[in-house]
């Protein structure tokens, strides 16, 4: 059975107009890819029935040390990753500081095989895109997130975004 994730995709109108907040993930592998490999806060649904929404949340707090807002969240639908991992996200609207950022830790042996292990940050950074720029730091599997967006921002913002 593929594995499950759940994720927050936080919106904000801008200057420039709309804008997402996007995670860099941490850790050595990642540390100088850019493009494509940002993602939405999510994290690995726990065995059983968790709920997908609460799970996201939870996510977005361990990931971002941000509280999520109290909505409304509106459904991104789910995607499919090149591993098979599934990923369900919401969007909600939320001004988040990336400079804030708090993320929690994962342990890793690094340098392979050295026998030392080394603590590293979940997500190393945070930052908010313009849909156009997002689309270019997405990972490419979740870009169909930014499309479902467009397509119901109105409903975030109570207008025609």
């Amino acid at each position: 059975m593929p594995k499950r994730s759940a994720g927050i995709l936080p919106v904000r109108r801008g200057p420039e107009g709309l804008q997402v907040l996007l995670v860099h993930p941490g850790g050595p592998f990642f540390r100088s890819k850019d493009d494509g490999s940002w993602s939405v806060a999510k994290g690995l649904l726990e065995p059983g029935d968790e709920d997908e929404l609460a799970a996201a949340r939870r996510e977005l707090r361990e990931e971002t040390g941000f509280e999520p807002p109290g909505g409304p969240y509106v459904p991104l639908g789910e995607v499919r990753q090149k591993s098979g991992k599934r990923v369900v996200a919401w969007a909600v609207v939320a001004d988040f500081d990336p400079a804030a950022l708090e993320s929690n830790r994962f342990e890793l042996e690094w340098p392979p095989r050295s026998g030392r292990t080394q603590s590293f940050p979940e997500v190393d950074r945070a930052a908010w895109f313009d849909p156009d720029t997002a689309r270019r730091k997405v990972l490419a599997a979740q870009a169909p997130f930014l499309d479902r967006l467009a397509e119901r921002a109105g409903e975030l913002f109570g207008d025609d975004a």
